[in-house]
């Protein structure tokens, strides 16, 4: 038994998380019981727990999880601003002419709200607020209606930039690396998050496209599922006013996306903006505060940045008087800007849209984190007691060498995906595998995608899937379990045929973030 410490402890923080006790301190107090055990049965040296407070430092000051709070902050401003809420109104409006338009709406706008929100129970909650009421009304079946609802929210785990695939990127990044070290290469070739993004969007886009496609056969084939098409008519200045709310927010979440995918700002860089562009959009819906001083000043200052004839920096001796002017007509633009956000930030105290956001953003950031620290706690304790060469072992006795292998994790993955959230099995599960599968010639990118819809599928499977609880806690009391169960089955098999298609086409995956690099 003390040869297998390693597995017992998994086994225990396992069991551990299923009971319901805090993720954080289930990881970290498991790691520390087994450290003793193992310390007193001399197969654990106490010296490894020396490096839990430079680990806890680099956690800290890693730059890419900067991001994780400025996309938590984006998503909840658009949502509590009631910006969601007018998208989705108004994309209905849009395909009012389509058979089944609120259903193919409710999937557009999931995968928008996952592209700002990232986090699966903050979209289906959301979801299920704005659009499932609306969709019983207008006469949707029930399964139907929670079905597509529940499928909208989890599109969180892979439609970039989601908080997902910016910790998955990370953990990814650094076990691709150990993987490198380990095999002999002190150069190694890196993966960053933009990669993954890059990697995510065509297999996300994909499943909206599936969604969409079985709505559409749904309507011919079960008419009564779905209501008839609404034939009201609308003028041209109705149509321009719902083109003109709708560009906003697209604009504001391709933006973010493309600055990262074309490597024009980092994820941490991008986030940044997304959070401003939030605070703009929430100002503009929510008061009558004039939003174009900063929107101009913004403008002319990335023009002032681009320009090749221009060097701002103030630290030169031959500063020549275009420059000086420039970087004087630069401060005033800044001055400007600075001086705008201060007084939407104002704005949105006043309509304490900015407390609720701040308190919700700190919230999810203080989780994230917090369980981020435990895992590292569990993970170095791990390490230590032998884990990673039991877990090799493990993989490389697989029948089916490398295909045996990643299909036994993923099915690992997509059973504790039952009973852990994505935070969990992220930061314990995935830096213990992740290396060994790249060690076997993974690809990386393709691998993070993998694992991304896996866990979004197994967040939809009845019983234990995470996004049917929380529909089911914001569902009204006319809706039955059963219903739910059964209308996500449809988008199950949905989730499982995107797996299959990205198993036997990984290019599907690794084609655009090769042609970024």
């Amino acid at each position: 038994m003390i040869d297998h410490l390693d597995l017992l402890m998994f086994a225990f923080a396992c069991i551990i998380l299923i009971l319901g006790y805090p993720v954080a301190f289930s990881l970290a107090g498991s790691a520390i019981i087994f450290a003793y055990i193992g310390d007193y049965h001399n197969v654990f040296p106490m010296q490894f727990m020396k490096a839990i407070p430079q680990r806890i430092f680099g956690t800290m000051t890693n730059e890419i999880l900067m991001a994780v709070p400025l996309f938590v902050f984006m998503g909840t401003m658009l949502e509590k601003s009631k910006v969601a809420e007018e998208l989705l109104e108004n994309m209905d409006k849009v395909f009012r002419k389509v058979r089944g338009g609120l259903g193919i709406s409710v999937s557009i706008v999931g995968a928008l709200l996952a592209a700002s929100t990232g986090i699966v129970g903050a979209t289906v909650v959301t979801m299920g607020l704005l659009s499932l009421p609306t969709m019983l009304k207008k006469g949707y079946d029930p399964k139907l209606a929670t079905g597509t609802v529940a499928a909208a929210g989890t599109l969180g785990q892979i439609i970039p930039p989601s908080i997902v695939l910016v910790l998955l990127g990370d953990v990814l990044s650094n076990a691709y690396q150990k993987s490198q070290l380990d095999m002999g290469v002190f150069s190694p070739e890196t993966l960053s998050v933009g990669d993954l993004f890059a990697g995510a969007l065509i297999p996300g886009l994909l499943l909206v496209c599936f969604y969409i496609a079985y709505q559409i056969i749904k309507s011919f084939i079960d008419p009564l599922s779905i209501p008839p098409v609404n034939n009201d008519e609308y003028d041209d200045q109705e149509r321009t006013n719902i083109l003109f709310i709708l560009f906003p927010p697209l604009f504001l979440i391709i933006s973010v996306l493309g600055s990262i995918l074309t490597g024009f700002a980092t994820p941490t860089e991008a986030a940044s903006v997304g959070a401003i562009g939030s605070i703009l959009l929430a100002t503009y819906k929510t008061s009558s505060e004039k939003i174009w001083p900063i929107i101009s000043a913004s403008i002319f200052i990335i023009l002032i940045l681009s320009s090749i004839f221009l060097d701002l920096r103030i630290n030169r001796v031959d500063v020549t008087s275009l420059n000086s002017f420039a970087i004087i007509i630069s401060l005033i633009l800044l001055s400007i800007f600075s001086f705008s956000i201060i007084k939407c930030l104002k704005n949105l105290f006043n309509n304490k849209i900015l407390s609720e956001t701040a308190y919700s953003t700190t919230k999810i950031t203080s989780m994230v984190f917090i369980i981020l620290i435990g895992a590292t706690f569990f993970s170095l304790v791990f390490r230590g007691l032998g884990g990673d060469e039991t877990i090799e072992e493990l993989l490389l006795s697989i029948p089916g060498g490398v295909v045996g292998a990643v299909i036994a994790v993923m099915i690992t993955m997509f059973i504790l995906g039952f009973f852990l959230d994505f935070i969990e099995i992220t930061f314990v599960v995935v830096p213990l595998v992740a290396p060994i599968l790249f060690k076997m010639g993974i690809d990386p990118i393709w691998l993070g995608v993998m694992m991304a819809i896996n866990l979004q599928t197994s967040f939809l499977t009845p019983p234990f899937g995470f996004a049917l609880f929380y529909l089911r806690g914001v569902a009204p009391d006319t809706i039955k379990t059963i219903d739910i169960y059964k209308g996500v089955i449809p988008f199950i098999f949905i989730q499982i045929f995107m797996l299959l298609l990205l198993s036997l086409f990984p290019i599907i995956a690794t084609w655009l973030p090769g042609i970024i690099n």
